[in-house]
């Protein structure tokens, strides 16, 4: 019988936390700890029983304190989920939480030392780090700070997509920032204001940019979406035919204490288009799409979305006006919608001034701006995007 025959017996018993069993590096560390106890298993076997756990503790760090931290505030466990819907918690789930909390604390400062001495090997063996960490009081700090830090996969990402029906994190989402934006200041904040009132559980409105290509429709709602993450704002990204998964999405994150945005970029319809009728269900407000923290966020280089040919004008629906002024008051359903014009050449330049000192480029200003318009010409017109494939040319032919 050994001290670790305690732990894993307390560590089996967990029920709040059952999910983190399931944890294949805390799996390793059960088994070698399990075989340790028992007394059966060879010098062999625990040797190489031990370096498989140290091997899949590395694919994510060497200290195995802050890892299994990090996987108990990110599980998403019956208590972590009554918490962000404000339910009430028993008394016998409180005092459950605390002790498996205790035992998942003394887990996490299982130090290789104490095991090589179980094990009897004199040869090199792999180590870890452990800390002092105090799990119960991390954890009632991030459950007050819920809304702003989220649970599960929200947890640790703030940029989701839809695969195969489900909501996924995005590892290396774009981080554009709104320092890194120039021009267009007007529009821009009259985005962040109602991404702050959505923040502060105010009255926000669904959003629609729409206006010229590379004016900074999409970099804007994502810059955002990066600047206010820490205030507890989570953006998915869904592509037009998927917007038959809004009232499933809606239904997933509705009772989230997070707060969301649905971005749907280039968004546009043909006139007999099946996923019509699911935006239109959720910018209307029907019960089973809407949600108090959610918004739709969308761009569009189209004013009414909806493309549109001389013999859909010329159709035989018989009630073909109806029809017509249903499908072009699509955008009019959007609480706020958002002009992004073509710059014209002063705000062109002045974009390029802003990136040409962001970028820290050295060359003469003036020089800047006269070869931007020449590089503005050969590319078929002005826009902050063809401001930025200039600033990031130089900066590359300075390097």
């Amino acid at each position: 019988m050994t001290k670790f025959n305690g732990i894993v017996k307390s560590a089996l018993s967990l029920a709040v936390f059952r999910g983190v069993l399931k944890n294949h590096v805390i799996e390793k560390l059960l088994k070698l700890l399990n075989d340790i106890s028992d007394n059966t298993a060879g010098q062999n076997i625990l040797i190489n029983e031990y370096s498989e756990f140290a091997s899949e503790l590395y694919k994510y760090g060497d200290n195995l304190t802050e890892y299994l931290l990090k996987i108990v505030l990110e599980d998403e466990n019956i208590y972590m989920l009554k918490k962000g819907c404000g339910e009430e918690i028993s008394d016998i789930l409180e005092d459950c939480l605390a002790n498996e909390l205790l035992t998942l604390q003394s887990l996490s400062q299982i130090s290789p030392d104490d095991i090589i001495k179980y094990i009897g090997y004199s040869g090199f063996m792999p180590k870890w780090k452990t800390e002092d960490s105090d799990f119960r009081k991390i954890y009632s700090e991030r459950i007050q700070n819920i809304n702003k830090f989220g649970y599960g996969i929200y947890s640790n990402n703030h940029i989701f997509i839809i695969r195969d029906g489900k909501i996924k994190p995005v590892s290396y989402p774009d981080n554009t920032r709104l320092s890194q934006l120039s021009g267009y200041e007007m529009q821009r904040q009259t985005v962040i204001d109602n991404t702050i009132a959505l923040i502060n559980g105010k009255p926000a409105n669904n959003v629609l940019l729409y206006g010229d290509c590379g004016t900074g429709k999409s970099s804007t709602v994502k810059a955002i979406a990066n600047e206010y993450k820490d205030r507890g704002l989570r953006l998915i990204e869904l592509k037009k035919k998927q917007l038959h998964e809004i009232p499933l999405i809606v239904e997933t994150v509705s009772r989230n204490p997070l707060k969301f945005i649905l971005f749907i970029d280039d968004l546009s319809f043909t006139e007999n288009d099946d996923d019509f009728a699911a935006l239109k269900a959720i910018l209307e407000g029907s019960v089973s799409s809407s949600a108090e923290n959610l918004v739709i966020y969308a761009t569009s280089n189209r004013r009414h979305l909806i493309k549109e040919s001389f013999s859909t004008r010329a159709g035989d629906d018989i009630h073909f006006n109806d029809t017509m002024q249903e499908l072009l008051s699509l955008s009019d359903r959007f609480g706020i919608r958002v002009v992004f014009e073509k710059p014209d050449k002063k705000l062109y330049l002045s974009v390029v001034e802003d990136l040409a000192r962001l970028y820290k480029i050295d060359m003469p200003i003036e020089t800047v701006k006269s070869k931007a318009e020449v590089f503005a010409l050969e590319r078929g017109g002005r826009s902050p995007r063809v401001a930025k494939q200039f600033i990031e040319m130089l900066k590359g032919i300075e390097e």
